[in-house]
C-alpha cells in the first residue's frame, strides 16, 4: 500500500473507563477508512493526549479529503460519500466500497462512552477525526 502510519502518543496516558472491545472498533473502523482513502505514498496518523478531564484521540489522514457540504451527514446511516471522497468510477484509493454503516456507529459507541466526535477535513488535504472521552474517574 505505501501508506506512512505514524503513532503520536505520549507516555503514561491516565485511564479511560470504557468497553476495550467497543472502543477497538471505533479505531479499526476509522483507521480502515484513513487507509481506505489515502492514496500511495501517504499519511495516517494516530494521536492521543490527555485534554483537561478527557482524553483526546485522534486519527489523521493526507487522503482525499471530504467537501464541506458532505460533512454534516457524514455521520448519518447509510450516507456514503462519493463524489469527494472517491475516484472515477465510485472505488476508493484502495478499490473498496462500504456500506455508509461505520462512522454511524462509531458516532454511536463514543456518544454511549459519554464522549464527543467531531471532523474536519479539505477536499485534496486529507481529514481528521477527533474524539474526546472522559478520563476515569481517580
Amino acid at each position: 500500500m505505501g501508506i506512512d502510519l505514524q503513532v503520536n502518543v505520549l507516555d503514561n496516558l491516565p485511564a479511560l473507563h470504557a468497553d476495550g472491545d467497543r472502543l477497538a472498533q471505533v479505531f479499526t473502523n476509522l483507521v480502515d477508512n484513513a487507509l481506505k482513502f489515502t492514496p500511495a505514498n501517504g499519511q495516517v496518523t494516530l494521536a492521543a493526549k490527555k485534554a483537561g478531564a478527557e482524553m483526546e484521540m485522534s486519527v489523521t489522514d493526507s487522503g482525499l479529503g471530504v467537501a464541506s457540504e458532505a460533512l454534516s451527514r457524514l455521520f448519518d446511516r447509510f450516507y456514503q460519500v462519493d463524489a469527494s471522497r472517491s475516484r472515477a468510477g465510485g472505488e476508493t484509493a484502495a478499490g473498496r466500497r462500504g456500506a455508509g454503516l461505520g462512522l454511524a456507529i462509531v458516532k454511536e459507541i463514543v456518544q454511549a462512552h459519554g464522549g464527543k466526535i467531531a471532523v474536519r477535513s479539505e477536499v485534496g488535504h486529507g481529514t481528521t477525526f477527533t474524539i474526546q472521552l472522559p478520563l476515569a474517574p481517580k
